[in-house]
């Protein structure tokens, strides 16, 4: 009966979120840490055998803490604009970076794009992904340069109006750094920036979400994390099942098992099963005796 059908259809839509949290789970597994940069730091804990003129290099936590969003930059076409310009409708995707850097920002940069290639959401549309370089002597010709070979090599125009390249002077920039608790240290013997490596998103109010450290990201992290921090403006009934199945954990910067949501959904799961069976032999044995009856 069509009922019936009804009760088999929502079963299995319920079978297979079940089975696409655990494939989660296994793939989440097996993923890898980020590959190190000659200059930094991929993880976000500094090692206690890092040479002390380094030892300061941190990106700290600063969960739940808003960012100036008065702050003034520039942008890759030489605009004035506020860091504010950017929030208010999205969440936005945030890393520092500085453009004259030989090896591992351009290998964040590579990360945020490889990963938001399986992403169901657009830059532009859904979300917005801010770079802000904290080498004051960029300027926004370097800012323009870095963000067209960035956009060529990865082969997406069509999201280079959700990619913003900013540059600043050193206390416009020293504002927002220490407020996301990322501090970096020019060394002089090899001309350059000491820094950890990672990304971070915020809400679209300007409140930081989420951290990840490395230079590469699981696409997973990034879409919960674009999810989680939109304000229930984005995401889908899977987006919302996985957050479930997952939550985000701060000492890691990751997203891990939630194993006793996991086995709640598993017990649910078992119970519709055993319900819905009960509920159609008894529809069955009713038809049965109609059909006698007749």
């Amino acid at each position: 009966c069509r009922s019936s059908g009804s009760i088999w259809r929502a079963l299995l839509i319920v079978c297979i979120l079940h089975a696409f949290c655990i494939t989660e789970i296994k793939l989440s597994a097996q993923q890898q840490p980020g590959m190190p940069g000659s200059m930094g730091f991929t993880g976000g804990i500094v090692a206690s055998n890092v040479p002390p003129k380094i030892q300061h290099v941190t990106f700290s936590q600063r969960l739940g803490e808003r960012l100036p969003l008065d702050a003034r930059f520039k942008d890759e076409r030489g605009r004035d604009v506020a860091l504010g310009d950017y929030f208010g409708s999205k969440p936005v995707v945030l890393a520092f970076v500085y453009y004259q850097c030989p090896m591992l920002c351009p290998l964040v940069m590579n990360g945020i794009s490889s990963a938001l290639k399986v992403v169901p959401f657009t830059a532009g549309k859904e979300f917005d992904v801010v770079l802000i370089s904290f080498d004051p002597r960029d300027t926004p010709e370097a800012a323009n340069a870095k963000k067209r070979a960035h956009m060529q090599h990865w082969a997406v125009p069509e999201t280079a109006d959700g990619w913003h390249f900013l540059t600043g002077t050193e206390q416009e920039i020293q504002r927002v750094t220490a407020s996301a608790g990322f501090t970096y240290q020019w060394d002089e013997e090899t001309q350059q920036y000491a820094h950890v490596s990672g990304v971070l998103v915020a809400t679209p109010d300007g409140r930081l979400s989420r951290y990840f450290y490395g230079a590469e990201f699981s696409p997973k992290d990034l879409r919960l994390a674009l999810v989680d921090s939109s304000q229930a403006r984005l995401g889908s009934i899977v987006e919302e099942l996985l957050l479930y199945c997952f939550h985000y954990d701060p000492s890691s910067g990751k997203y891990g098992a939630a194993f006793m949501n996991i086995m709640r959904l598993g017990g649910v799961l078992t119970v519709g099963l055993v319900v819905g069976f009960v509920v159609l032999m008894r529809r069955r044995e009713s038809r049965q005796v109609a059909e006698r009856h007749a």
